[in-house]
């Protein structure tokens, strides 16, 4: 293998694109550049009159792209032995579900004059949960008429996912849904540009976007059928067929660079460029995802994904986001679970209720020197809702046991334990459904710079956790994919497990569980358990009226 072929992986973040050079041989991050999107607050297009409207603008994706890649190549060419004919594999992640209406060429209706000033016209973000009626609806009609579309993602449609967001663009804005020709994933509209394949028709589309968030599995014909989505309403119906039949694996090229965005880019034409996914499968397989091993992806939000066995895997798992043949490494199902809030319960706390965005610094140092237990509070982590388990985006969070002597940091303490508890009530499902999780690897940007964050679900998982050597794994998952559509004949790799044993690693230090406190976490976890269940399950009633006790006896234990 020629020691002189790089992979580029490109990340579509929620509030950036970040592009990555990688050389696959040695897995050395060469060049790394990152673009704000500079379009809404952070990239993100709200609503002040509805706060669960989340989009994005088509632009700042253009933009974003260009700004990126050509921002490695240049700092890569200050080497003396690149240059860009050794680039041999392009990826692409993105968020999802994070569909976009477009016209029949493809052109997304927000670039259209006549949709310049639409919300409804942009690309619907990830986190945008305005959907939740039309996602219960479909819900309660698969659950009647194909339940087998629940199956493989948990039993519960989610506000976040392509058919809940495309039906309320059609309740709430029917002028865009007529104008749409279809919708496009965001991770496919990407690989769509550069390769020049924008019509509908002609995408290569991704599995993963597909499987996790569009109920398309193999088994029962790929998308649900145009009977099923008439029953939701007619226009879906007969929308189905400006869809698409097939889905890929990202070893798949979906074409090769085109002239038009190769010099957009400043890299040559005819590179091969792969089905694109979402950046926490990707972000999985940069942090060296396999069977046993379980990837948290820890940021503002969480995502969980592990892979496992066709043989050995559960038909469903109830919660779980999805399993998905193909959609993290090829061969395998991917598992997808995750929280709606992680390092945004934090930020909102010091935001809004202290007042202060810089405080994260000064209120990790004083919760550090708490005990678990010592604060006598226990908070859920519902703040954006629940993903997994419950798939609920109405649930809201809780905080109880406060005494007029609460500290902040006592409450920043309680809120990362919160979002500690709510991560082992998915593992303890993934468990349940004999899903191995023997290994734990962390990535993202909390779990690079906070120990105390990563200590302290050490000691609730009773666990040693290990964190990825990248510090960009969704974008190095990218160049990876990149470096395996390739191929071995191009300088690149034949399969997915080839390319990540040369490009990924851990670091050498590791979070290793102290017992004492896991001991302690484990009466906690029993209390959050029952708060949980009681909040989040229908029909579920147990006596509270001990938990607030019980916390302060478990504070008097602590103190001693």
């Amino acid at each position: 293998m020629s020691r002189d072929a790089y992979a580029l992986g490109v990340d579509f973040g929620t509030n950036s694109v970040r592009a990555l050079l990688v050389d696959v041989h040695t897995g050395e991050e060469v060049a790394t550049d990152v673009h704000d999107y500079q379009r809404g607050e952070a990239g993100i297009i709200g609503d002040a009159g509805d706060a669960h409207v989340a989009r994005q603008h088509p632009a700042d994706y253009h933009e974003g792209l260009v700004a990126s890649v050509r921002g490695v190549v240049e700092q890569a060419a200050a080497r003396e032995d690149f240059s860009p004919e050794q680039v041999i594999g392009i990826g692409v992640d993105t968020t999802g579900s994070t569909p976009i209406p477009v016209d029949r060429a493809g052109t997304p209706l927000a670039l259209a004059e006549e949709f310049e000033d639409d919300p409804n016209a942009l690309a619907w973000l990830w986190k945008d949960h305005s959907s939740m009626e039309e996602a219960e609806r479909i819900t309660e009609l698969a659950s009647e008429h194909r339940p087998e579309y629940l199956s493989k993602c948990g039993g519960t449609y989610s506000s976040e996912w392509f058919f809940s967001k495309i039906w309320h663009c059609l309740n709430v804005a029917p002028e865009v849904f007529e104008a749409a020709h279809s919708w496009v994933e965001l991770c496919d509209y990407i690989t769509a540009l550069l390769t020049g394949e924008t019509a509908p028709e002609a995408i290569k589309r991704s599995v993963c976007a597909a499987g996790h968030k569009a109920m398309y599995c193999d088994e029962w014909g790929g998308l649900p059928d145009a009977d099923f989505l008439a029953m939701l309403d007619p226009e879906l119906g007969q929308l189905r067929g400006r869809l698409y039949e097939q889905a890929y694996s990202s070893d798949v090229a979906a074409g090769e660079l085109c002239g038009e965005w190769a010099e957009k880019l400043g890299l040559p034409e005819g590179i091969p460029v792969a089905v694109g996914a979402f950046d926490a499968h990707y972000g999985a397989v940069g942090a060296g995802v396999g069977t046993g091993t379980l990837i948290k992806i820890i940021g503002t939000s969480t995502c969980d994904i592990t892979v496992a066995s066709k043989a050995e895997t559960p038909a469903e798992i109830p919660g779980v986001c999805g399993i998905v043949d193909g959609s993290v490494v090829p061969g395998y199902y991917g598992i997808e679970a995750g929280q709606s809030a992680v390092g945004d319960i934090l930020n909102w706390f010091v935001t809004y209720l202290c007042g202060d965005a810089d405080l994260h610094e000064k209120l990790t140092a004083e919760a550090g020197g708490l005990k678990p237990g010592e604060s006598g509070l226990l908070a859920l982590d519902w703040n954006n809702g629940n993903r997994t388990i419950l798939v609920d985006a109405r649930l809201s969070g809780l905080l109880i046991g406060q005494t007029l002597h609460t500290t902040q940091a006592e409450v920043y303490r309680a809120l990362i334990e919160a979002t500690a508890f709510g991560a082992l009530t998915i593992h303890n499902r993934l468990r349940e459904y004999n899903v191995s999780t023997e290994r734990i690897i962390a990535c993202g940007g909390i779990a690079e710079k906070n120990p105390l964050f990563m200590q302290t679900y050490a000691d609730v998982f009773g666990q040693s956790i290990e964190v990825s050597r990248s510090s960009q794994t969704c974008a190095l998952g990218a160049a990876i994919f990149g470096a395996v559509v390739a191929g071995s004949k191009r300088g690149g790799y034949d399969t997915t497990e080839q390319a990540q044993a040369a490009m990924t690693g851990v670091k050498a230090e590791r979070y290793e569980p102290d017992p004492a406190r896991h001991a302690v976490y484990g009466e906690l976890y029993g209390l959050y358990k029952r708060l949980h269940d009681s909040f989040g399950l229908s029909g579920h009633c147990e006596p509270l009226d001990d938990v607030m006790k019980r916390l302060l006896d478990i504070k008097h234990d602590v103190a001693g």
